[in-house]
């Protein structure tokens, strides 16, 4: 078991104000793996003054330092990246092979990519009589989830550096341990004191406190959407920015000119859309929008599918597809939702709420799909988090639309068509922050973001650098 005894603020590993602890727990087996400091609103307020201060000259650096110590910060992530991938693979319980690409391998391009558009971003254009200048937000709270720790804190931690911005990060207390690797990594790469810090702790102490304080000038948060709503909340009293990430109930929909091999692939690969990290993604394509005189083929190919290569096992085993999920709190939600999909009617194509067989210790769920959906169905409406599959029936591309759209998210979506072409235009109806043509794969340097209750705000890419930087007119 490794033990954190101190927090990172300006750039020292200092004792935190309070005394209580928290315990990161193994997915694999239940055991406690870390123990982490419970910071406090009071080591939130140190933090964010050596933000502050670091702020006035990490501002005005050039764009070529910046960059210069992000890809150190790269270069020391590459370097443990074997570690990060086993450490949320503890955490999270992501296959461990999945892991070290998604996991460690992602964060990297991130500091990478944010290094490069720190240098070629064109931060001055004039229009008419203005210089039109683009200047760091100032400093950045950080509030980031369990699912993807690691690939989340380098979403906000890279681009708002490398804008010029400095950071206050709260990392979930589920998943905290990568972040203090970051934390690690950061130091020995010698970014000034104060341009990044560290304060671990729960919501309601540590991320209350930040979005709150009144010298943070944004707060960038990636969580539920219930927690989002409460951030933007607390932050509206002092009117700071605020860029929400949050839930989704994404839709795959299934057109109706598929032939049969076409048709399976399209199944296929939504059954591993929707079960990527046991179902814990924001993005998953959880809703499955078929013709209805192919339900029943859908539900043959996807009962296979999961079947025979999606069950639960070790995720640290060869050829593991479905690892554990990250807490009994999430075995207890996801099993909860399959037993209330039962409850209202919905068809259990494989899987339901047991336990799986032969597996001992651990956050295992049994992969379950559902067919017989109705779009007002708790299982079709709600965010479930786990390894839930709804295979819901449509008369009409129209229909298929309006089911699609019919839902409080808008993160993510799929549309699979022999004709390219007709899914484009498909696309254009849904209501969606992203949205995959044909199995089209994830752009880590595209905008990345929702419509409605996804939240607001791009993260990645240019779009993601964007997000923290204000818009400065000078008239001339």
């Amino acid at each position: 078991m490794t033990t954190y005894d101190k927090i990172y603020i300006d750039g020292a590993w200092v004792p935190s104000d309070g005394s209580g602890t928290i315990d990161v727990f193994d997915s694999t087996n239940g055991e406690v793996i870390a123990t982490i400091p419970s910071g406090t609103a009071a080591d939130v307020d140190k933090a964010v003054q050596a933000a502050r201060a670091a702020f006035a000259t990490w501002s005005q650096t050039t764009p070529e330092e910046r960059a210069k110590a992000l890809t150190r910060v790269g270069e020391g992530l590459a370097a443990r990246m074997d570690e990060i991938a086993t450490v949320i693979t503890r955490e999270a319980g992501m296959p461990k092979w999945l892991s070290s690409i998604v996991q460690a391998g992602l964060p990297i391009n991130s500091f990478n990519t944010a290094a490069q558009l720190a240098e070629s971003y064109e931060y001055e254009s004039e229009l008419g009589n203005s210089l039109v200048v683009k200047e760091p937000v100032g400093v950045v709270g950080a509030i980031t989830p369990w699912n993807y720790p690691l690939h989340q804190i380098a979403a906000k931690v890279a681009y708002a550096i490398a804008a010029g911005c400095t950071v206050v990060l709260k990392p979930s207390e589920v998943a905290p341990v990568d972040a203090f690797i970051l934390a690690e990594i950061i130091d020995d790469a010698g970014l000034p004191a104060g341009v990044f810090n560290l304060v671990p702790g729960t919501g309601p102490e540590v991320g209350e406190a930040i979005a709150a304080h009144p010298d943070v000038d944004m707060v960038s948060f990636t969580g539920s959407t219930r927690a989002g709503k409460r951030v933007a909340e607390v932050a509206a009293q002092s009117l700071k920015r605020v860029a929400l990430e949050l839930g989704g109930k994404s839709a795959n929909v299934l057109l109706d000119d598929l032939d049969d091999e076409g048709f399976e692939r399209a199944v296929r690969d939504g059954v591993g859309k929707a079960y990527i990290n046991s179902g814990q993604t924001c993005t998953a394509l959880t809703r499955m929008l078929v013709p209805a005189d192919r339900v029943a083929d859908a539900e043959r190919i996807a009962a296979d599918e999961v079947e025979t290569k999606f069950q639960p096992k070790d995720p640290f085993a060869e050829g593991a597809m479905l690892g554990p999920l990250a807490s009994q709190a999430q075995v207890d939600r996801v099993t909860n939702y399959i037993q209330k999909g039962i409850d209202e009617g919905a068809k259990v194509v494989t899987g339901g709420p047991e336990r799986p067989e032969g597996l001992e210790g651990g956050y295992f769920v049994t992969p379950t799909v559902f067919s017989d959906v109705r779009n007002d169905m708790t299982i079709a409406q709600e965010e479930i988090f786990g390894p839930v599959l709804s295979i819901l029936s449509y008369e009409g591309e129209d229909e298929a639309a309006a089911i699609a759209n019919d839902s409080p998210y808008g993160l993510s979506g799929g549309v699979w068509s022999a004709d390219a072409e007709r899914a484009k235009a498909f696309a254009r109806r849904i209501r969606t922050g992203q949205i995959e043509i044909n199995g089209g794969a994830f752009n880590p340097n595209a905008p990345f973001g929702g419509y409605k209750n996804s939240g607001y705000g791009r993260e990645y890419g240019p779009y993601g650098f964007e997000e923290f930087l204000e818009v400065k007119s000078m008239q001339l």
